[in-house]
This record gives structure tokens, sequence and C-alpha cells, in this order.
């Protein structure tokens, strides 16, 4: 093997790893972990949400921790594109929000595909934007 094919695999592997962790972030509500993964500049957006900078972007897990019991998020394919010390590329994903309102639990399914940027910083790769994509949600009740 190359030494550039092996480099982009080990970063192709580092970006993924990434999306990884951003997810056990957002699960676990683990604001030091989110905020070693995202730059100071970050952008993160969804349908109706827009959080500038790695102090918004870290506060939002204390309102996702208000309005879901728990989350989980599992990260699926993912494809990118290197250039130097910038990425991009597509993240598919899918996030189950689980609430409990009256005794009644209920799941919200979202299915994700993030269009990201990364910026490799001191040698670590961090999100320098997120864009949430929202393809379909399925909300239903649990026994």
């Amino acid at each position: 093997m190359k030494e550039a094919e092996l480099a982009r695999l080990i970063d192709e592997g580092a970006l993924r790893r990434s999306a990884e962790l951003y997810a056990q972030g957002a699960d676990r509500r683990d604001k030091a972990l989110w905020a070693a993964i995202v730059t100071a500049d970050c952008v993160i957006e969804a349908p109706g949400i827009r959080l500038v900078g790695r102090e918004q972007i870290v506060a939002a897990l204390d309102i996702m921790a208000r309005l879901y019991d728990a989350t989980q998020h599992r990260v699926h394919n993912q494809v990118v594109s290197i250039e130097g010390d910038n990425a991009s590329g597509e993240t598919y994903s899918v996030a189950e929000h689980l609430s409990v309102a009256e005794g009644r639990r209920t799941l919200l399914t979202w299915a994700i595909r993030y269009q990201d940027r990364w910026r490799r910083e001191q040698g670590q790769w961090r999100f320098a934007s997120r864009k949430l994509l929202l393809d379909w949600t399925e909300t239903r009740p649990l026994g």
C-alpha cells in the first residue's frame, strides 16, 4: 500500500470516529466530548435551529436533556472528500428520541443525512459545520 493511500485511510477513519464521538456525546450529554470535536467557530444547522460556535453547540446538550428522557444516535455510511487539512462529506445517521409524558413513552425516530465539513486542527479532525437534513421522521408509542 502506498503512503498516500494509507494516509487517506487513516484520515477517513478519523473522520468517521468524529461522527461516532458526536453521536456518543449527544447520547451521554457529554459537553467535554462535544467541545473537543468541534472547531471554535463551528456551525450546526437543523430544521429551525442554527448554532454558531462551540459555546452554543455545547449548551444545546442541556436543551436536548430537557426535551428527551434518552436518545440513541447511530452512524451508518459515510462518504468523504479530503483536501489537505479540510474535508467534506455526507454522514447517514438514525437518531431515536425517547419522551415520557403522563406515564406514556413515545419514540421519535429521525432518518438523517449530515452535510459535514471538517478542519484538521493541531493534528485532530474537528467539525467545522454540520447541516442536518431530515429525510423522514416517525413517532410511535412504546409499550
